[in-house]
């Protein structure tokens, strides 16, 4: 029997002094509730296919666009450092309960579990181990907190070789495509819409603020101390799946080992044929390794 589609509603839900655009896909009968966090330079789009597998799975879940991303607001002070972002996600947090479940009477644990890439996985892993308890059980996503140097310049590089923006889409697609070329150049360009936005002089700009890359801060994340990151590790109490893309240029198996060592109940999945980006590169197997996670929560 084919699965009822399970259609987003918009949300808008405040941050630190921004409003925070994002999506909700009801469960009919939730589990619980997940939240969805991107990477730098990403939006909540790149969540959709997972975030609609979660609901159909029984997990109310909520795919946010962080500060100065997709739809949500630019910080006026250009403040996207980690604590900028850390306190949004606890005032997101402290919102959800299980009224958000409408249409149901059925209660569950308000904390969600938070599901966060990159900058989303760095943010989680700080508010929780910082701040928590937040959240029910955490999944992070290709990052920790040793990351490897060239896969990070990578990044930047890509993030700053196009601030000026681009001609048309098709020079949007080529750009993503000579960035990831294991994965299939895109061909339906209207999709990349969701990426960029059209400005008056004709020319098409990542859908990020620009203050993201001005500072003399080195990566998209913030540049987050590594030492602060083991210690937030050290200090999480629930339950932590860490996924790791098999091809990732970001983050090393010796990297995950280290990242285990302060979880103390952690474990470690990987996406074999992933890089950094695992759940647009492999979305099913990626989908799958949550989907098993959530399972064992209680």
């Amino acid at each position: 029997m084919a699965k009822t589609e399970i259609r987003p509603e918009r949300v808008q839900l405040e941050g630190r002094e921004v409003a925070l655009v994002g999506e909700r896909w009801a469960s009919e009968r939730p589990r619980g509730l997940a939240l969805l966090l991107h990477g730098g330079g990403q939006t909540r789009h790149s969540w959709s296919r997972t975030a609609a597998a979660l609901a159909h799975e029984g997990w109310t879940t909520f795919s946010l666009d962080a500060r100065g991303h997709g739809e949500s607001g630019w910080a006026t002070d250009g403040d996207y450092s980690a604590d900028a972002l850390v306190d949004d996600l606890e005032r997101v947090v402290r919102s959800l309960d299980s009224s958000l479940a409408r249409g149901t009477t059925a209660r569950f644990d308000a904390l969600p579990v938070l599901i966060g890439a990159s900058m989303g996985g760095l943010t989680a892993l700080l508010a929780e181990g910082e701040r928590g308890p937040l959240a029910r059980s955490l999944v992070l996503v290709d990052v920790v907190p040793r990351v490897e140097r060239a896969g990070v310049e990578r990044i930047l590089r890509f993030m700053t070789q196009h601030l000026d923006g681009f001609a048309s889409l098709e020079e949007v697609a080529q750009a993503v495509h000579a960035y990831n070329p294991h994965r299939s150049r895109p061909t339906q360009l209207d999709g990349l819409k969701k990426n960029v936005r059209q400005h008056a002089d004709g020319r098409w700009y990542w859908h990020w603020d620009p203050a993201l890359m001005r500072r003399d801060l080195d990566e998209p994340t913030r540049a987050v101390n590594t030492e602060r990151l083991l210690v937030a590790a050290s200090q999480v109490r629930v339950p932590t799946l860490v996924v790791r893309g098999g091809r990732s240029d970001v983050v090393s198996v010796a990297g995950v080992e280290e990242l285990l060592e302060r979880l103390p109940s952690g474990r470690y999945v990987d996406v074999e044929a992933a890089g950094h980006m695992v759940a647009g590169d492999e979305n099913d197997a990626f989908t799958r390794s949550i989907v098993e996670h959530l399972a064992t929560l209680t």
